[in-house]
């Protein structure tokens, strides 16, 4: 199963940080973006700089290495959400692909589950599509590895999150 993580962002004010202060705020990003835009001004104002207006990302939490200084705050909404549905299965596939988009077509249609190792996956597979057709004498010969080296060769892929091996389709 994988790890259910809460997104979020530290935004720092820049004129604080330009004077030499330490001055921001974390900022659940699975929030839709004006209410985040909205609690970036709210700390802003409260800046011990008068007049700040400018910001930046200097430091997230469950979101890896996915989130630069200036992504826009949609881009980080967007990365929340993958993230906060599939957990870091969503992280590690986002940090795979980087593109929302293409993360999230691979977790919703390329995703094959998780498995013991990539080999109980292709146990598995050969079984259900050819072990019914081969004679009960012959079985014991079947070579799962050699068959798993196959598969993973072009049609499969691994991820594995932390103990976890998690099987995506290449087509």
């Amino acid at each position: 199963m994988s790890e259910k993580l809460s997104p979020e962002i530290y935004v720092a004010c820049l004129s604080a940080y330009s004077s030499g202060m330490l001055y921001g705020q974390w900022i659940n990003a699975t929030q839709p973006v004006e209410i985040v835009r909205k609690a970036i001004q709210q700390m802003l104002k409260k800046s011990p700089i008068a007049g700040a207006e400018e910001w930046a990302i200097h430091g997230t939490r469950d979101f890896g290495d996915t989130i630069k200084e200036y992504e826009s705050l949609e881009s980080v909404y967007a990365k929340s959400l993958v993230i906060e549905e599939y957990g870091s299965l969503g992280l590690e596939v986002l940090s795979y692909f980087s593109e929302v988009e293409e993360a999230t077509e691979q977790l919703e249609e390329h995703y094959q589950g998780e498995y013991d190792s990539p080999c109980a996956f292709a146990t598995q597979l050969f079984d259900e599509l050819y072990l019914a057709s081969i004679p009960e004498t012959v079985q014991p010969y079947i070579d799962y590895e050699a068959f798993a080296r196959d598969i993973f060769i072009e049609d499969y892929y691994v991820l594995k999150v932390g103990y976890h091996t998690h099987v995506f389709s290449r087509h």
